[in-house]
């Protein structure tokens, strides 16, 4: 069930004022508080998501009247069509392949600026790390670019990802198999979890199975979520994860799950792309909850 905040603490975790929020409450329906028996004001997990996707509208100038209609209707401000978006793109790639950190920083403060974190992760993140392995495998990118861009980019999602484990919504512990680095996917998918709610816990790159389980075992998360991208590195985890999925939810992804292993091990297959993934889950939580 979904815990309930106090307007104190929806402030504190959205960086707004006790006034602002009650001001987008009375003029524009935008939050949806209950009430307690003592009459105070209680918000959910969804207000909170409101307030966030209406704080991206604004940074983006929308104006606060059509930016919580765009909120209240479910729509994001992408600016997907936007002309300037294959430049960024371009930028991007191009300052990453020059080893040039100052200018890929620039990049991204421009990218997180302009767009919403789900715009940015589906349209120039994820598709730069596709296009980043697909160069890779041509052998068009060396294995020193290939780093760079891996380690600059993994610094600037973690550095998003601060405080994504706290809050009152659902826990899903996210981790890549042995001998697993790629993690660039995970972290995106663990931030746009967040940004639906969930409270992440997050150990990252080449876990060790005992080691999730053990972790498992004492967070009680409501999903384990477990990546692969080469279909071995899960195949030769067919009886640990079996012995996993007896005691807690677990999901499988990235380009290395298969629906067979998944099945066989009594695990979830999560869509390939961690957009939709994420989508998924959150909103099947949701569901759950209002049922």
């Amino acid at each position: 069930m979904d815990r309930r905040l106090r307007i104190g603490e929806l402030a504190r975790r959205t960086h707004l004022t006790p006034d602002v929020l009650r001001a987008w409450e009375r003029r524009y329906g935008l939050l949806q508080p209950e009430r307690s028996d003592g009459g105070y004001r209680l918000y959910s997990s969804m207000d909170e998501v409101r307030v966030q996707a209406m704080v991206r509208h604004l940074e983006a100038g929308v104006p606060t009247a059509e930016a919580a209609r765009l909120v209240l209707e479910g729509r994001e401000q992408t600016d997907v069509e936007s002309p300037w978006l294959p430049g960024l793109c371009a930028e991007l790639r191009g300052a990453l392949d020059r080893f040039d950190e100052a200018g890929t920083q620039a990049v991204f403060d421009k990218l997180i600026a302009t767009l919403s974190f789900e715009a940015a992760a589906r349209d120039v993140i994820l598709p730069y790390l596709r296009e980043l392995g697909e160069r890779w495998e041509r052998g068009e990118v060396s294995v020193a670019q290939e780093h760079f861009a891996s380690i600059v980019l993994r610094a600037r999602l973690l550095g998003l990802a601060r405080g994504w484990d706290r809050g009152i919504g659902p826990r899903a512990l996210l981790a890549c198999t042995p001998g697993e680095h790629h993690e660039l996917g995970l972290i995106v998918f663990g931030l746009l979890l967040r940004q639906r709610g969930w409270r992440i816990t997050y150990l990252g790159a080449d876990t060790p199975i005992d080691t999730l389980a053990a972790a498992a075992q004492q967070l009680c998360p409501s999903a384990v979520v477990l990546i692969a991208l080469a279909p071995d590195r899960l195949k030769s985890l067919r009886e640990p994860l079996t012995e996993l999925a007896r005691s807690t939810r677990l999901l499988l992804g990235g380009a290395g799950a298969r629906e067979d292993l998944a099945a066989a091990v009594g695990a979830e297959l999560l869509p390939d792309d961690p957009v939709e993934a994420a989508a998924d889950l959150a909103a099947e939580t949701r569901g759950v909850a209002a049922s």
